[in-house]
């Protein structure tokens, strides 16, 4: 799947070294050559002839050396034996072009591309809208992202943040927006426009660092959907407290599949199926449609009415409130999937 995605261009992306360490690393590799040419003319000072006082000194071979290597070649002094023009052709020249390629991307990577760079990430940063942000990409925040792009999710709709360079390059590899930084500072959450944001996604690994970035992305943006994961149970009331707005322990998930799987075989493999896209059912969630304002929730013709949220009410499909749908309603249905086979007993999470 990953090698259908584009690749997109990273937000910010910290260089791997020091930019003066790179620059000085091609320096020393330039004047190691240039010596290199230096050493062999000097120790062939016989084959060059000098217009002017017919000597050539260690600073006539320096002289030399550097004139042939910048093409700049004033002809004072020129190589005459053949042994001297051998060297010049196929060793100075070879070096002449190294050199002008590498200072070439030198300018390149440092100056103009930087600069070009730091102008898309400007250019994504303005236009990020209705994405969807991922805050941690470890194992849980990866599956989210495959479920995501599964679902049909465009990755350029897609932020990953995360402190690890490897994991940013992960997700960029997936064709996702990336942002290495620090997902419980302010700016970090403004720097990929969570006030704009459809959602954010929290699973930084421990339990508090997660509590503490649902508190800092609900004063950032108040009104954005926050879904979080918590590996202990003590911890769904603080992250509620925090902001979010769903709460998802995997530990407790997985109990609930152990149990339904011990009333019958197909129960777990059932509720694995509604929440991924692999198999033939799929839960959805929406707001009703106008059409469908003042009709039982049995009547609509998108797929089967499990739930419907007016308020801070839930109300089952059997109970009576549901027998009329209102403006504003949420209903949760079972439509149908994509249609390929699941093998029992492999369920997902």
């Amino acid at each position: 799947m990953n090698s259908r995605l584009r690749r997109y261009v990273t937000l910010r992306r910290r260089p791997d070294t020091p930019v003066w360490v790179s620059i000085g690393w091609r320096v020393l590799f330039v004047l190691a050559l240039v010596g290199i040419a230096v050493g062999v003319h000097w120790i062939d000072s016989d084959g060059l002839q000098d217009a002017a006082d017919g000597h050539v000194s260690f600073l006539d071979v320096v002289y030399f050396t550097m004139i042939s290597i910048t093409t700049t070649g004033y002809g004072d002094i020129v190589p005459v034996s053949d042994r001297a023009r051998l060297f010049d052709a196929l060793i100075v020249t070879p070096i002449r072009v190294f050199v002008v390629l590498l200072f070439i991307g030198t300018a390149y990577s440092f100056i103009f591309k930087r600069t070009w760079d730091r102008w898309r990430m400007a250019l994504i940063q303005k236009s990020l809208s209705g994405h969807i942000i991922i805050a941690g990409f470890g194992t849980s925040g990866s599956e989210a992202v495959e479920e995501l792009l599964a679902r049909g999710i465009p990755a350029s709709d897609i932020v990953v943040l995360d402190p690890s360079p490897g994991a940013v390059a992960r997700a960029e590899a997936m064709g996702c927006n990336v942002l290495e930084g620090d997902a419980t500072r302010d700016r970090t959450l403004e720097a990929v426009r969570l006030q704009s944001a459809r959602a954010l996604i929290i699973s930084a690994g421990r339990d508090d660092t997660s509590i503490l970035i649902a508190l800092t992305a609900r004063h950032v943006a108040p009104e954005v959907q926050i879904s979080l994961v918590v590996r202990a149970e003590d911890n769904e009331l603080p992250a509620r407290a925090a902001g979010a707005n769903v709460v998802i322990n995997p530990v407790s998930f997985a109990g609930l599949l152990l149990a339904g799987s011990a009333e019958g075989p197909h129960i777990a493999d059932y509720l694995a199926d509604l929440a991924s896209t692999d198999g033939k059912a799929q839960l959805a969630e929406r707001l009703v449609d106008a059409t469908e304002c003042g009709k039982p929730l049995s009547a609509i013709g998108s797929g089967l009415g499990v739930r419907v949220y007016r308020g801070n009410a839930v109300y089952g499909p059997r109970e009576p409130e549901v027998q009329a749908l209102l403006p504003g309603d949420i209903i949760v249905e079972i439509v149908d999937g994509n249609g390929r086979p699941r093998t029992v007993g492999k369920s997902r999470g």
